[in-house]
């Protein structure tokens, strides 16, 4: 029975992307905000500090036909407004091999300042590199193959490449308000990717099927609760295809000293999965970890199996150029 529904899953993740695309077909995390570039180009160096380095695993379906996603970032900024990263981004997903792999280059532009103390800052940022796709075709079966749950001939996998790359680019936009004295600062930005529109990898470019544009939106808020508390709502749009996504949430940041913070709260994808965090903030480290716990028709198929995420992010602030604090999901 095992065998049989780590076959339908990879029959369900074959059928995805070597159909005309119609469905968010992009890997996600939970923990969205810890992989920055990613979320937002305009994200390059928005934050309080010289230079950041994050990384989040993502592991889903364990016991059935496992997912693993890993994103690392790494940005930095300069004296002249413009700041600089790069990410990559790796899935591996069910028992045919597929690897879904994205490098890239980012560049931000932080030199629009608002209000009286410039402190309400737009930033832009632009980012290209690769968006690359593999499988093992030789393991890969499809439905009709399949007789009374028996492999009873080939399938006709003529169509599919082993491996193919292309140009990808992305672009967003950034706001927020670092205003010391407030006791609510609102942020938010607005990024697309796959400007580009690369031919789906596993498709024959003569079929037309293109990786529709992903479209995100993402805002929050910096709430100020006492001196050693902060609250930081989070909503979430993501859209590709005809498939979205939606993210409500938010965590509360309590500090325990002056070198180390404390972070409990809650996420809700809508109409699929409940995920609490947990996080922990010593000097310039901060750890992240929370788990989905599958709401939708889904976590029956994988008998209740959900996502652990795991996070860290290195944040040099030593010489601190603002009062932004970046959210950390």
């Amino acid at each position: 029975m095992r065998n049989n529904l780590i076959k339908y899953l990879s029959v369900v993740l074959i059928s995805m992307i070597t159909t005309s695309v119609v469905a968010q077909i992009d890997p996600h995390f939970s923990q969205y905000y810890m992989n920055p570039s990613w979320l937002n180009p305009a994200l390059t160096g928005a934050f309080d500090g010289n230079y950041r380095v994050s990384v989040v695993q993502r592991q889903q379906w364990a016991s059935i036909a496992p997912f693993t996603t890993s994103g690392l970032s790494a940005d930095l900024t300069t004296t002249k407004n413009l700041n600089l990263g790069a990410s990559f981004l790796q899935q591996s997903a069910g028992d045919v091999g597929y690897k879904y792999t994205t490098g890239s280059l980012s560049l931000s532009y932080s030199g629009i300042r608002l209000g009286r103390e410039g402190d309400k800052v737009i930033t832009f940022g632009m980012q290209g590199g690769f968006l690359g796709r593999s499988i093992n075709v030789a393991d890969v079966q499809l439905n009709e193959q399949y007789q009374n749950g028996q492999v009873v001939g080939q399938a006709d996998i003529s169509k599919l490449k082993p491996s193919v790359s292309a140009f990808d680019l992305s672009a967003g936009v950034f706001y927020f308000d670092a205003n010391p004295d407030k006791k609510v600062n609102l942020f938010g930005g607005f990024s697309a990717g796959h400007l580009t529109q690369p031919n789906n990898p596993f498709l024959s470019a003569t079929l037309g099927a293109k990786l529709p544009v992903r479209y995100t939106a993402h805002a929050g808020a910096n709430i100020f609760v006492s001196e050693r508390a902060q609250f930081v709502p989070n909503v979430l749009w993501m859209n590709q295809g005809n498939v979205s996504e939606e993210m409500i949430g938010g965590y509360v940041q309590f500090e325990l000293n002056p070198s180390t913070d404390i972070t409990g709260g809650l996420n809700y994808r809508i109409n699929d999965a409940i995920s609490p965090y947990l996080g922990l903030k010593y000097t310039d480290f901060t750890f992240g970890l929370s788990y989905d716990v599958n709401s939708s028709q889904l976590g029956k198929l994988v008998n209740g199996a959900g996502g652990w995420e795991l996070s860290l992010m290195y944040t040099d602030s030593k010489k601190q150029k603002g009062n932004f604090k970046c959210p950390r999901y």
